[in-house]
């Protein structure tokens, strides 16, 4: 991660979410999210300039309120869970002031650099002193550039899924004791 004179902070889950949104039938969008997520961050700047980031989220608890469809999404066509179990980003460079960082991020074995934009909250203490930092990020990526490649083509044109993925986290971060 950082250097040794970096703060650690670690992932709260109960207070984080990561989400995924894709547009079915080219009509509408079903969204999905990630039930079991873990992550940290080491940075020296009380304002994350330097951020060093790892985050995971496990595929197998893909959540999109449908069995069948979460059952479809864990089988090889998209997650291939049981030989795949976990999806990465490890950051390579955030950029405070416009708001981004980039990064690779690993899905069903294939790794991908990819650019995502943050808003960073701010830091507040909760009830029991416990220091916390909140980000919120966004970005669209192709599935298919992670070898998620299945569909089924529409009779009236296009497709059933598509191959444009938004990504939203609100991640809640808190501050470790060194």
């Amino acid at each position: 991660m950082a250097n040794d004179n970096s703060t650690k902070w670690s992932l709260d889950p109960t207070h984080s979410e990561l989400t995924f949104k894709v547009k079915h039938l080219m009509i509408t969008n079903v969204t999905g999210q990630f039930n079991v997520i873990s992550g940290e961050v080491a940075a020296s700047d009380a304002n994350f300039n330097d951020a060093k980031v790892a985050f995971t989220a496990n595929a197998g608890s893909v959540n999109t309120a449908n069995e069948q469809r979460d059952g479809h999404l864990k089988s090889p066509d998209f997650f291939d869970t049981e030989q795949f179990p976990n999806i990465a980003f490890s950051s390579n460079h955030y950029d405070a002031a416009s708001g981004t960082i980039m990064g690779d991020l690993t899905i069903k074995g294939v790794s991908k650099p990819v650019t995502l934009d943050v808003e960073f909250s701010g830091t507040n203490k909760d009830p029991w002193g416990n220091e916390k930092a909140g980000f919120s990020i966004t970005g669209k990526i192709n599935r298919t550039d992670f070898g998620l490649n299945w569909n089924a083509a529409l009779e009236a044109g296009g497709v059933l899924v598509s191959e444009d993925v938004r990504i939203a986290a609100e991640l809640q971060f808190v501050k470790q004791a060194n």
